[in-house]
């Protein structure tokens, strides 16, 4: 998008919003003080990520537009959007201006979005990375009319972990760029391959070496390497290390939970243990839960993993 497309698109969602976010102001103002009184004795504030409620989206028992006053009514104060269930509307500037008016009316504050499908900014072949790297500049724009602080985006690439890793480099160096312009942060996940590396994302972060760019440490993501044709991972990566390794480049962080047992504990993850790492490097954002299990309910997991975080996050403050 050229750059006077750009201000004028951002310009006419600011007023879009202006004209319609009067009518949540009061249900704004009373949310968050619901939000703020839970999270009074906790060290970090909660989000819930939009893949939490991705069977209910994908299956349309639940719109976009619904997002954030489900979150509401889950007394979670944050959220995070997906890209997936609004691909075609980042350049609509009435639909985001919706989307801000039903952030005011549920009271919640919008935060990132998690970009996929749009190229691997590691991608070692120079022309789908360049394309990949334009192919994010409509999801800032978007981040900047909803006032998210990021956007989540992939490092995946195919070649050497050398090759992609320099590929990578530049991806985000490229995205990174444009983003500052609007005061965005371009964050990496651990999202699979190269990039569940702990150790090979952090040096991919000391390379960029952009205020602007930091990572989005995931509980669950390690994962390194499948086995072919199947879901099983073959090489995983120890996730407290690797969320150790990524927390000092972390604008975000994802509480990734599957499984409860019948104490309320997540299976995979001790989220003691991981809580303590995120405080021990000073983070006092947002934590925001990702249910992703195939045995609760969607809401029900969500639930079970808030109720979790709050249990840990009180007893660490």
């Amino acid at each position: 998008m050229a750059q006077s497309k750009r201000r004028t698109f951002i310009k006419t969602s600011a007023l879009l919003t202006a004209g319609w976010i009067g009518t949540g102001l009061i249900a704004s103002c009373a949310s968050k003080k619901t939000f703020e009184q839970s999270e009074r004795k906790m060290f970090f504030k909660l989000s819930l990520a939009e893949w939490s409620l991705h069977k209910a989206l994908f299956s349309k028992e639940m719109d976009h537009l619904d997002f954030a006053a489900k979150s509401s009514s889950l007394g979670i104060g944050g959220i995070e959007y997906v890209n997936q269930f609004f691909k075609d509307r980042a350049e609509d500037a009435v639909y985001l201006a919706q989307m801000n008016q039903r952030a005011a009316e549920a009271g919640v504050e919008q935060l990132l979005i998690m970009v996929d499908g749009e190229g691997g900014l590691g991608d070692t072949d120079d022309t789908r990375r360049k394309k990949a790297i334009e192919n994010h500049y409509k999801w800032v724009n978007a981040a900047t009319v909803l006032g998210c602080h990021s956007i989540r985006v992939n490092a995946y690439g195919q070649g050497s972990s050398e090759d992609v890793a320099s590929a990578a480099v530049d991806g985000l160096s490229g995205v990174a760029e444009y983003a500052s312009q609007q005061n965005i942060n371009v964050i990496v996940e651990n999202h699979g391959g190269y990039s569940s590396d702990g150790s090979w994302l952090t040096d991919v972060m000391k390379k960029v070496n952009t205020d602007n760019c930091g990572t989005l440490p995931d509980f669950g993501n390690f994962c390194v390497e499948r086995v072919a044709g199947s879901r099983e991972c073959k090489v995983e990566y120890n996730r407290y290390k690797g969320v150790t390794e990524m927390m000092p480049f972390a604008k975000a962080v994802s509480a990734k939970s599957h499984d409860f047992d019948a104490a309320g504990n997540e299976t995979h993850t001790d989220f003691y243990k991981m809580m303590k790492i995120v405080k021990e490097h000073g983070y006092s954002g947002y934590v925001g839960i990702e249910y992703e299990g195939s045995v609760l309910d969607e809401e029900v997991g969500i639930i079970a993993t808030r109720d979790l975080l709050i249990k840990v996050g009180k007893e660490l403050s």
